[in-house]
């Protein structure tokens, strides 16, 4: 899909955009992490969402999925290979755009993504998979599990690649046992193949299979996250390629056997209401597989899944309010603990809000909505950056790629805000309403920095 070119002769490797942050990952490591990230709890707890849209064709909907989400892949490739440093998106359009509110809304959307992303989670881990041990309300198990995450990243979480693989090895397992229920399936002629190849029937087709990409785009989500890594791996000009697009393309390959497997042993409709569908198929399977044992590993991704987007939004709130752009309360660390428990307040607070009155699906889809937004971004930003050549070595994906990545993002959004409205407009309220504090706290520090600019202080023009 693209190569190593070389740009104006420069170096062979790129430059340090970071300074000090020792590049201990290796090619192997930074595969598993991308690995990790994709893989989760969007698997375990959106492959119902996507039944419900499609019908049996759910492996249909993935491949669609996964084939737009590498076109944007590639972008985001040549642009770590190109700009190796650890700020992702927010990065690449301050180059491309130099607009400190562009890049600040920018940044912000890929923030509130984390968040209603771990808000989605946690309504999925009071559903299906928390009843094989215990029936409690949802909502109120969500709740709680939003302020498990708080404490847990209040009293500091050390995050290492090491402890992801090992999580990563964890949900792995949980998938393969699906795999192999899809295989004994076939084998017993348990199964029904040919579901697998119907669709809903209340709508087109295509629409149909659009409406389940969207949904399924979901699962794919995560490979965005890798970037923030580039600063610390070896040679990231030969290895983020084959690392980003193979991990992908593995993730992709085991959602297709997953999707078929699933529609293939369990009713589209049961599935489809289910906020365990994995765990249907499991029930369905004609191997012995402990629901417990099953549950508690999606349990772990789903755990597992939220708390690494609620570190990375309380850092990105802290870095963000460290570098002045929002206000600079947002980067008051804790005495003690020494993190950012203001950061930490700030992102908990929002994410019991989305708990509270936004489902699985809903939170699952205004998180795709606001990392679609942002994939169309980055999109441009690859064709904007081309006249911006750097004095290295990097990736160059042929400029057809960044345009398809582009209008597909563009046309998965339309189609998940065209459903939306149909159904009431709860995606656009959320998704607006993140963006609207980001705004907020973006005119805040404005008019805070203003005044500390002038020296005047609200006594003083109080006074005048």
């Amino acid at each position: 899909m693209g190569a190593v070119a070389a740009v104006d002769g420069g170096q062979d490797r790129p430059g340090e955009e970071g300074g000090g942050l020792r590049r201990a990952i290796s090619p192997r490591m930074l595969l598993f992490f991308v690995l990790g990230d994709i893989l989760g709890a969007g698997i375990y707890a959106r492959v119902g969402g996507v039944a419900g849209e499609v019908g049996g064709a759910i492996w249909l909907a993935f491949l669609v999925a996964m084939a737009l989400a590498v076109f944007t892949a590639c972008s985001y490739v040549e642009l770590v290979t190109k700009f190796p440093g650890a700020a992702g998106a927010a990065l690449y359009c301050h180059k491309a755009y130099r607009s400190p509110f562009f890049t600040f809304m920018v940044a912000f959307a890929v923030l509130a993504s984390g968040i209603s992303s771990a808000s989605a989670v946690a309504r999925a881990f009071g559903g299906r998979y928390l009843e094989a041990f215990v029936s409690v309300p949802e909502i109120p198990v969500a709740i709680v599990f939003v302020l498990v995450l708080a404490a847990v990243n209040f009293r500091g979480v050390s995050e290492s690649v090491k402890v992801n693989i090992g999580l990563t090895l964890v949900e792995l397992t949980g998938l393969l046992l699906i795999v192999a229920v899809g295989i004994a399936a076939l084998a017993s002629g348990t199964g029904d193949p040919g579901r697998a190849f119907t669709f809903s029937g209340d709508r087109n087709v295509v629409f149909a299979v659009l409406g389940g990409a969207a949904i399924a785009f979901y699962a794919l989500l995560g490979f965005e996250d890798a970037v923030n890594m580039a600063e610390e791996t070896e040679d990231p000009v030969r290895v983020f390629p084959r690392a980003l697009l193979g991990g992908m393309l593995l993730a992709g390959v085991l959602y297709l056997v997953i999707g078929f497997t699933a529609s293939m042993v369990v009713e589209s409709e049961v599935l489809a209401g289910s906020t365990g569908p994995l765990l249907e198929v499991v029930r369905a399977s004609p191997i012995p597989i402990p629901e417990r044992l099953f549950s508690a590993i999606a349990l772990v991704a789903i755990a597992n899944t939220a708390l690494i987007n609620m570190i990375m939004a309380s850092r990105v709130v802290y870095g963000m309010a460290r570098q002045g752009v929002i206000p600079a309360v947002m980067g008051t660390t804790h005495s003690a603990r020494q993190t950012p428990w203001v950061a930490i307040v700030f992102t908990t607070l929002i994410a019991l809000a989305l708990v509270s009155f936004g489902d699985l699906a809903d939170l699952a889809d205004t998180t795709v909505a606001l990392l679609l937004l942002v994939f169309t971004i980055v999109n441009v930003s690859v064709l904007v950056l081309r006249r911006n050549p750097v004095a290295h070595r990097h990736f160059v994906t042929p400029s057809v790629l960044p345009i398809i990545g582009a209008v597909t993002c563009l046309a998965l959004l339309a189609q998940l805000l065209w459903d939306d409205v149909q159904e009431g407009g709860t995606i656009v309220r959320l998704a607006g309403g993140l963006l609207a504090v980001g705004l907020v706290l973006w005119l805040v520090n404005v008019a805070a920095r203003g005044r500390l600019e002038t020296g005047a202080t609200p006594a003083a023009q109080s006074r005048a």
